[in-house]
């Protein structure tokens, strides 16, 4: 099973109510609710949903057995760092801890971000010859995943935040 909760912040709103912290998810709106005299489509108004990108995954081979699942917090970014992730272990054969590590890239509207004090920083350069806007910034996923593999199973945890993966 591969399960997202978002609370937003650590501790969502910081209220809990009955043993549960409340969420926080209108930060996932816009805080402009008309830009240059336009709406936004992402204000905050009844009835709408925040954006997010949730995406909790669940890999399976061509004969439907499991190979991966992951997920992150994140945002907007989710998705780039889940497809990351993905691409590294399936495509590039790296297990599951090193794929998670990588320095993490999205495409943001019209901006390249690429993560700060990674060696990413390096194709900033190219980009931009390439017609990119590009926005250096730090990018703490706190993906978490596990790689089923002939030996068992692998955990992987993202550095960058809170915890770890332990087991066999």
């Amino acid at each position: 099973m591969a399960l997202t909760s978002s609370i937003e912040n650590a501790f969502g709103s910081r209220l809990m109510v009955d043993g549960f912290l409340l969420n926080n998810q209108l930060t996932d709106f816009s805080f402009r609710p008309r830009v240059a005299g336009k709406e936004v489509a992402n204000r905050v108004e009844p009835g709408k949903r925040p954006l997010s990108s949730m995406a909790p995954t669940l890999v399976f081979d061509e004969k439907g057995e499991l190979v991966l699942v992951l997920g992150s917090p994140g945002g907007t970014s989710i998705i780039s760092y889940v497809l990351k992730t993905v691409v590294a272990v399936l495509d590039q054969g790296r297990d599951i801890q090193q794929a998670i590590t990588l320095p993490h890239h999205a495409k943001r509207a019209h901006v390249t971000v690429i993560e700060e004090g990674t060696p990413l920083e390096a194709l900033e350069y190219d980009l931009v010859r390439r017609g990119h806007k590009v926005a250096r910034r730090p990018m703490t996923s706190g993906l978490h995943g596990i790689q089923v593999t002939p030996g068992g199973l692998l955990g992987g945890a993202d550095p960058r935040r809170e915890g770890v993966a332990l087991g066999e």
